[in-house]
């Protein structure tokens, strides 16, 4: 059986933790999709640590780790988090590469950072990973499959290729120096050796695994908002991080996805550029960004801090809606114990008419948020188990919200351990 764990909203909504607690009783996790452009923050008795390659399944000795075919695959920084892991105490895990992903090269970072420098102000608040353009070439067909590090001729005529497409971009856009065939050679020879122990037909080992009645987890990066058909285009990644990719980026039938848990947050945040209705601004935000998760919300990959607001019920039932979910595992609750009152986003006003519909981004660039105004606890939540026994207005705001977006709430998180989780029928 397989199981989707996926954002949302526009990612960082917890994604990591919940995979990582789920994972306790999983045979297999996979990361299907994205590259390390976004991360997963995970605490456990090993410590704290931001993923933002590997599968969150990694601190369990028996979870087998998935690469998928549809990841992103940079291989220095996937290396670097297996080293980074294993010398923090973490037994080293079972770590499997699909032989059809492909890899982002050096070239890839480059040229991420060129562009974003080239449109200064309204460049799209990219992570500088190599991530758009990677997808560029994978999807133009210049792009290096990990199984074809093996085939010498292949490589070597495509970093003929490669420079012979790239070379006028560097040198009459960007004015920045030209690559060489010979050192895109040499990086993949590198890639091959550090590569070699971990690629297998991961399609094929997936398809075992069903058929043996093991239990699949599948972790998305980032959230619905970041879909590059279904989110706020172009503010958008490069692949779909919908549970429904998961069968394209894992190989995987559709039909043996059974449960989707969407990620959301008690209040909302992102990292990145895009139109985001219920932002706040000022002491406002700073207070909330301080307050929000293990040492505040700034990005796991980049360190700047995240964009903060309220919570978008609008935004947030089309999220899950495109997510498919069958539950909504509800995050960081806890980091709201410090407000008297909680205000949510319940509506958009566009040209004066109210709707509960998530629009295009035409329409997103003129939607004013419609707030209803909850009471807070003023408490501490942190270590409750059970959900009646927290405070009545901390439920009335789940339940509330529940009412709003139309999708279960089973898991409630008030904490950042594994343990720090309530469970609701």
């Amino acid at each position: 059986m397989i199981e989707a764990v996926v954002g949302a909203n526009w990612g960082d909504e917890g994604k990591g933790k919940i995979t990582d607690m789920l994972a306790e009783k999983a045979d297999i996790v996979v990361r299907f999709q994205g590259g390390a452009n976004a991360g997963h923050t995970i605490v456990n008795q090993y410590g704290k640590f931001a993923l933002h390659t590997l599968p969150s399944g990694v601190f369990y000795q028996h979870v087998t780790s998935v690469l998928g075919n549809g990841v992103a695959l940079d291989v220095p920084k996937v290396m670097k988090e297996i080293d980074d892991i294993v010398g923090r105490g973490v037994p080293t895990p079972r770590i499997l590469i699909s032989n059809r992903a492909q890899i982002v090269m050096s070239y890839h970072i480059l040229l991420d950072g060129y562009e974003e420098e080239r449109l200064a102000g309204k460049s799209f608040g990219s992570t500088r990973s190599g991530i758009a353009p990677f997808f560029s070439d994978k999807y133009a067909k210049i792009g290096f499959q990990v199984s074809e590090l093996w085939d010498e001729d292949t490589i070597r005529e495509k970093a003929k290729r490669v420079c012979e497409l790239k070379n006028p971009l560097l040198q009459y856009l960007y004015n920045e120096p030209l690559l060489k065939a010979e050192d895109i050679v040499e990086e993949l020879h590198g890639y091959r050796e550090a590569l070699e122990p971990y690629v297998t037909d991961t399609a094929a080992f997936l398809q075992k695994a069903l058929k043996e009645g093991k239990l699949i987890l599948m972790e998305g990066q980032l959230g619905t908002m970041k879909d590059p058909d279904h989110g706020i285009y172009p503010m958008v990644t490069s692949s779909s991080p919908l549970a429904g990719y998961a069968s394209v980026g894992a190989g995987v039938p559709p039909y043996e996805i059974k449960k989707v848990v969407a990620v959301t947050k008690a209040y909302s945040s992102a990292v990145g550029g895009g139109e985001f209705v219920s932002e706040i601004f000022g002491k406002e935000a700073e207070t909330l960004r301080n307050h929000g998760g293990d040492g505040g919300e700034y990005g796991a990959t980049t360190g700047r801090p995240r964009r903060v607001g309220w919570y978008d019920c609008v935004a947030s039932k089309y999220g899950c809606r495109m997510q498919g979910a069958t539950d909504v595992a509800f995050t960081v609750v806890d980091d709201l114990g410090y407000l008297d009152e909680i205000p949510v986003c319940v509506a958009y006003e566009i040209d004066g008419k109210q709707t509960t519909e998530f629009p295009t981004t035409a329409e997103l660039k003129k939607a004013k948020p419609v707030y209803k105004v909850m009471p807070g606890w003023k408490c501490d939540i942190q270590g409750i188990r059970r959900y009646e026994d927290l405070p009545e207005n901390c439920r009335k705001y789940i339940e509330f919200i529940e009412s709003q977006i139309g999708f279960p709430i089973t898991m409630v998180s008030n904490g950042p351990g594994r343990q720090d989780i309530i469970y609701r029928k």
